[in-house]
């Protein structure tokens, strides 16, 4: 695993050891930057970046390396937040990155950071949990307005959009789909 653009290109990712963590390939978060890039206006630059299900935390690190200003790690996993700690830390992020140990389905009220510009969210498959946890997020205040979020889920996966978001954008790679959604305040 690496980082594939920006500043910290080529700089390698602590990859995990166990099945538990999927990380989101390199040729994958390659096409979705590609696509935030140039479909989107490039979201990513001076983002305020939430990485939900964060895992090795490398969806937030590529963000800040094509020029977020800010990423907030959540996972509630031992594993996934000693690797994001160590690519955070390998990496010299340690000023413009958190980690948070929470489940990601029930974040709360948002009340020690500001809201976020983009979001991703990348749960275990066909588990139901993205839908939970962009909820929370929309209810706990931690979205601006017309936030957009990047979803990745199995390709077979049935999914219900919360209430307040709306699909951009749905692209197939492989057994995934990463869709991209715009969230709009009630």
């Amino acid at each position: 695993m690496r980082v594939v653009a920006g500043r910290l290109r080529n700089r390698a990712l602590k990859a995990p050891a166990s099945q538990a963590i999927r990380p989101t390939s390199d040729r994958l978060r390659e096409s979705l930057f590609n696509i935030l890039a140039h479909a989107f206006d490039d979201p990513a630059k001076d983002a305020r970046v939430l990485d939900l299900f964060a895992g090795t935390g490398a969806l937030g690190i590529e963000a800040l390396s094509r020029g977020a200003s800010f990423a907030l790690f959540v996972d509630e996993g031992v594993e996934a937040r000693s690797l994001i700690r160590e690519n955070v830390m390998t990496l010299g992020l340690a000023g413009v990155t958190k980690i948070f140990r929470r489940d990601a389905t029930t974040l709360g009220k948002i009340e020690t950071v500001a809201p976020f510009d983009l979001v991703f969210c990348d749960p275990p498959y066909r588990k139901g949990l993205g839908e939970k946890a962009l909820a929370s997020a929309a209810n706990g205040g931690w979205l601006k307005d017309n936030a957009l979020v990047c979803w990745e889920e199995a390709g077979d996966a049935e999914i219900a959009v919360p209430a307040g978001f709306t699909v951009e954008d749905e692209r197939a790679q492989s057994d995934s789909v990463m869709r991209i959604l715009r969230y709009t305040q009630r």
